[in-house]
Order: structure tokens, then sequence, then C-alpha cells
């Protein structure tokens, strides 16, 4: 699913420059295939927003008012497992039967899957997957549904292949260092726990963050004024805890009211961090809602507030607007938290108050 309608799940990629004056010539050149060149192998390129076969790509199709709005498109033919597991099994019991067999050796299952394999696959359909892009043309970042790091990757090669752009994946890491021009990997761990010891936790600056989140939304009001107006933030479950080491890692609360739960509390108190949880932001009548990956900064199904009914274009600049305002806030948080973590004195403080946080937090 694109960026047109209902929830996304997206990431950012920073660009080191902006798209470049021929982009729209030069993805037409890496267009993909038609579907009649799809054969054994998989074919892929770019198609436009409007669907996963649209090929033709000009200005007109590609962009929609100042955004560029693209697929990187794959195509390929796949064996259902059920049946491909079904021919396998009633030719192993065919072969067993006239060989009179009680079990084939490997060689000779191998050799029917594919026999099979082959047999099938040319009659199978094409199954289509897409890589939805959005990018303001002037703009030094593009908005993307890659989200697993096969994706990524295949978005990386083809982005630089097509326009020579090396995309860098936005991460609590690279946003640190283009944020705040520091790097945070040689940060010492922090723990957020009175009894666990600070060289016990794991030093993940995104997990630090979203617990940090939590007890800035509880324990200190949750408000952020900015340049932008003020923002409010609150943090909701479902919860994944996280911790490096011996025993359980990961703590998954869902049901109930996982906040005010005996669970969180001990997590918290063991050293575990967050590393998964809902995040609530709103600014004046406008809410955004989303499950954040804190290790990566993967935005999921996030909700927009609910825009007029305009026409095509104008809805489609209201949403990027809705999607740049709460990156606004999110990243104004973020920073508000570097600040703080990259203090030690100011930290110092920080620390002793989380402490206190985590301590004294009511349960039911």
């Amino acid at each position: 699913m694109g960026f047109d309608t209902g929830n996304i799940s997206f990431r950012v990629f920073y660009l080191p420059t902006p798209l470049p004056a021929n982009h729209i010539e030069r993805l037409a050149a890496h267009a993909a295939p038609s579907l009649e060149a799809l054969g054994p192998e998989h074919i892929s390129g770019w198609v436009t927003g409007r669907h996963l076969l649209d090929r033709h790509i000009t200005e007109e199709t590609a962009t929609i008012g100042a955004y560029l709005r693209v697929t990187l498109m794959k195509a390929e033919k796949k064996i259902p497992a059920p049946l491909l597991r079904a021919e396998v099994t009633m030719e192993e019991l065919a072969t067993m039967e006239a060989d009179g067999l009680e079990q084939l050796p490997r060689p000779e299952r191998g050799r029917i899957k594919k026999e099979i394999t082959a047999r099938l696959l040319p009659d199978m359909p094409p199954h289509l997957q897409g890589i939805p892009i959005s990018a303001r043309k002037t703009g030094d970042a593009i908005l993307t549904g890659a989200l697993s790091e096969k994706q990524m990757d295949a978005l990386c090669i083809a982005l630089k292949h097509t326009l020579d752009i090396d995309a860098v994946p936005m991460t609590p890491e690279t946003a640190a260092l283009r944020r705040r021009k520091t790097s945070v990997a040689d940060l010492p761990p922090t723990s957020f726990s009175p009894n666990c010891p600070d060289d016990e936790v794991n030093p993940a600056i995104g997990l630090d963050f979203l617990t940090w989140l939590w007890f800035f939304s509880e324990a200190r009001r949750g408000l952020l004024e900015t340049a932008e107006g003020a923002f409010s933030i609150q943090v909701q479950g479902p919860l994944t805890f996280f911790m490096e080491g011996d025993g359980a890692h990961e703590a998954k609360l869902k049901n109930g009211e996982p906040l005010l739960s005996g669970e969180a509390k001990t997590a918290l108190m063991s050293g575990k961090k967050l590393s998964q949880a809902c995040v609530v932001l709103a600014k004046d009548q406008e809410e955004w809602k989303v499950e954040l990956d804190a290790s990566e900064f993967v935005f999921r199904g996030l909700t927009l507030p609910k825009p007029e009914p305009v026409d095509k274009i104008s809805r489609y600049h209201d949403r990027m607007r809705s999607i740049n305002t709460f990156l606004t806030g999110f990243l104004s948080l973020y920073d508000l938290f570097l600040d703080e973590r990259l203090d030690s004195a100011r930290w110092s403080e920080a620390r002793s108050e989380i402490h206190r946080w985590v301590t004294s937090r009511e349960v039911r």
C-alpha cells in the first residue's frame, strides 16, 4: 500500500542531495519490464504510484503536485506451498510403490521436487510486490515502505543504479549524527533501573529514547513546545521490552492495561527497556498514533488526522503535510532526549529522576 489512503507503515531515508533534475527520465529508463518477460527468475523495476503495472513513467504519471510518487516493483512466479507439497508427495508415493520402496533416498526426493517445480512454475500467475516511495522533489529525504532489511537493500541498490543516490536509512544513530552532529555509537550504556548496573543493560540508543519517552510522558507531563507549536506525547500498549543477556530477552505485554501492570514494573526494575510501543502524538486538534520500532525508527500503521474532502492532489499534499508534522514532533522529542543524554551532568540528574519514577510507579 502506498501513501494515498489508509494507515501508513514507513521509514525515512536521508538523501545526500535533492533528486537530480532528470530523475523522471532516469526512472523511465529503468522501468519494470513487461510481465510477458517473466520467467523462472523474478523481474523488477520502477512503476508509477498509481498501480503496480503502470510502467509508463512521465512527469504527469509519476508526480502528484510537488511530490514524486513511484514504486519499485518486483514480479515473480510462486507455487503455493500446499500445492507443491501435495504434488511432490503424490509423486513420491507413486515412485515408492512402483519401485517397491518404503522410503526414497534424499537425492531422489530432490529430483522429484525439482522436476515438479519446473513443470508447475510456468503456469503460476505473477506475484507482485511493491516498495512505494514519496519524495518532495527539492527535499533531502524520502518516505518509503521498505521496512525489512531485504527491501531496504533492494531499494538502496535501485536508487544507486537509477539515480546515483546513496540513500541512508534514518535510524536513531543516523538521526543523531544528522541532527546533532554527534555519533552515539560510543555512548556508555545507561541503566533505567536502580537495581541493574549500567554495564549489564542494552546500549541501544533507540531503546533508551522510547523508554525515556514513556518517562517523559508520565513524569514530565509529556508536553513539548516547538517552533511548529506545542506537541503532547503518550505511550500506550502493547509494549515490548528487551534486554540482552542470559534468560528471557524479550517480554510482550498486550492485555488489560500493560503500562500499569506489575509485569511492566518488573521488566523496568530488571533492566529491560522498551523496544516497541504505541506512540500517540497530538498537536492542536490533530492526533497521530503509530507503532514504533525504536531500534530502527520504523513506523507501522500510522493513523493520520482525518482530512477535509478535497481534490486528489490537495488530499495527497495534506497527507504528506500531516506525516511531516508528525515527524517534526517526533524528531523534536528525539532532539530533546539527545540534548539531555549527551550532557553528562544533565543526564546524571535525569537518570536519578528516572530511577525514582521506575521505583515509585503504581501498579494495578
